[in-house]
């Protein structure tokens, strides 16, 4: 039971009359044939009967918005970003306890699994625009089995919660079926969402993370130098998360979406690893740092020396390979609408630098 609801195990008339008594003041809301709360968001009674009365008074309140994965890179800046807007937010997470700085500003924390889905369902209940994602778990042994569990929770969450509008975070190459990697679950979890009657979705189909080279911080430190199996001179529509998690928020705020859509975010421009490394090296103080592509085999055993499970390891080869070859790319032409304005030099600088400095600050 998640603190501070109030539960009620069985259907209350008193709860009907009360809300009924409310009309004036949310006059959009009204009981359907079904004994449903219905209007902008339809409730079901047994989500009702799980909740205190004051809690259906903040469903009814005003526009409210829900952040799943609130403490995660894009999460916890669509939260902070909707809360800069003066907006009702409920943040979403497993740990409590990294709830609690955006309590303060306002939010209302709310932990839960994303697995559990009768828990998320409640998260959901009353809000204006949800945002949902699969959360990482770079050490599950079957990876892509975990995403589709993910998805088949959030979507029936989103379902029983009477969600109207939903944000995902995507990524460039879902729409492809196969040989993508960790990909083909955001693939999925796109067509899994389609099938939800009533529900707008906007999936922001991402480019490659410039945190990705994050995990080159090590290699560097022991190498003097850079490597993965992503080739050298490919470009690679680089996108720092933040700029991600203000593309959410924006959508949540204008909700200006029917029916399911998708928008891809590439960054300012794209970025090569050859010119990635020259960025790194001159911020780090070796300007002749260089980037070597290693085959998949090395590149799997240097993973799963980090704790990466082989499947996940395999995984990523295989989008490599996509990028590599042509096969997963992006669909629009660069345009004002998906480019965003963090650039690789200001990324590195605010935060790869940081995070090098720290790690060989511990070493």
């Amino acid at each position: 039971m998640i603190p501070g609801w109030a539960w009620c195990g069985t259907w209350m008339p008193g709860i009907r009359r009360r809300l009924h008594s409310r009309r004036k003041r949310a006059s959009k809301y009204r009981w359907d044939r079904a004994g449903r709360l219905a209007g902008k968001h339809t409730i079901s009674r047994g989500t009702l009967s799980s909740l205190g009365l004051h809690r259906i008074h903040e469903v009814i309140g005003g526009a409210m918005y829900v952040i799943l994965g609130a403490t995660g890179h894009t999460g916890s800046v669509a939260a902070r970003r909707l809360l800069d807007k003066g907006k009702k937010v409920r943040v979403m997470g497993r740990d409590s306890k990294k709830l609690a700085p955006f309590v303060s500003r306002g939010a209302d924390a709310f932990p839960a699994d994303v697995l559990d889905t009768d828990t998320l369902s409640r998260g959901f209940v009353g809000a204006e625009g949800v945002y949902v994602l699969i959360p990482p778990a770079m050490t599950l042994p079957d990876f892509r089995a975990y995403q589709d569990q993910v998805t088949e929770s959030i979507a029936k969450a989103l379902e029983k919660g009477g969600v109207t509008h939903a944000v995902t975070l995507s990524s460039v190459g879902a729409d492809k079926p196969d040989k993508t990697g960790p990909v083909i679950g955001l693939h999925n979890m796109e067509k899994r969402l389609a099938q939800i009657k009533g529900l707008n979705a906007l999936h922001l189909r991402a480019g490659y993370f410039m945190e990705n080279t994050l995990a080159q911080t090590g290699i560097i430190k022991s190498f003097g130098m850079m490597a993965g199996p992503v080739r050298a001179d490919l470009p690679l529509p680089m996108i720092a998360t933040k700029d991600i998690g203000v593309a959410a928020a924006e959508a949540l705020l204008r909700l200006d979406f029917e029916g399911q859509k998708t928008q891809e975010l590439l960054g300012p421009r794209d970025v090569t690893y050859t010119e990635a490394a020259k960025i790194i090296g001159t911020a780090i103080g070796n300007p002749g740092l260089a980037y070597m592509q290693l085959p998949d085999e090395q590149v799997i055993q240097a993973m799963t020396g980090m704790g990466i499970s082989r499947n996940m390891a395999e995984l990523l080869c295989e989008m490599s390979a996509s990028l590599n070859n042509g096969y997963m790319k992006p669909l629009e032409p660069r345009s004002a609408k998906n480019t965003t304005p963090t650039t690789f030099e200001t990324f590195v600088e605010e935060v790869f630098l940081p995070a090098f400095k720290g790690q060989a600050a511990s070493a």
